[in-house]
Formats: structure tokens, C-alpha cells, sequence
């Protein structure tokens, strides 16, 4: 991905809402399906770490990227953003 698609992607975030929360019991399976499922969907997703996780919002998207296929847009303070293209039906 290149530098000009990736700030793209991070303008398209600015105005997305988290869908997930991280919470104390970090990251499950159930959290990763979820999180597959809502790229599939939607391509770009937001997510919010909350302070009670042992997580950094890097730490939480470099785990759920790399369970789900997905790309890291940007983390900021406890935010964070992935996208993953959908595949073509």
C-alpha cells in the first residue's frame, strides 16, 4: 500500500466511530470473528482500546491485523484502524 492510498484511508477514518471496544479480556476469538466479519463488510473499521486492557492500541492492532489479514491504517492514543479489502464476488 502506498503512502498517498494509506492517508486516504486515514481521512476516510477521521470521521468513523468505533465499533469495538478492547477490553479487560483483550483480545478473544469471539472479538476476532467479529472483527473479520465487520471487514468483510465494510473494508475500514475503528476500534477504541478502554484503560481496563493490559493492551496498547499498537500492541491490540498489531494482534487483531495479523489474526484477520488485515492492514494497520494508524493507532492513536487509545484508537486504532484497520482495513482490509474485500475480496471480489
Amino acid at each position: 500500500m502506498t503512502g498517498k492510498e494509506r492517508a486516504e484511508l486515514r481521512k476516510q477514518a477521521n470521521q468513523l466511530t468505533a465499533i469495538f471496544q478492547i477490553g479487560k479480556e483483550n483480545i478473544t476469538m469471539t472479538l476476532v470473528e467479529a472483527v473479520d466479519a465487520a471487514l468483510k463488510k465494510r473494508e475500514l473499521i475503528k476500534l477504541s482500546v478502554l484503560e481496563t486492557s493490559e493492551l496498547s492500541a499498537k500492541e491490540a492492532a498489531e494482534q487483531l491485523a495479523a489474526a484477520t489479514g488485515a492492514e494497520v491504517i494508524q493507532c492513536i492514543g487509545r484508537k486504532l484502524v484497520l482495513y482490509r479489502e474485500k475480496p471480489e464476488e
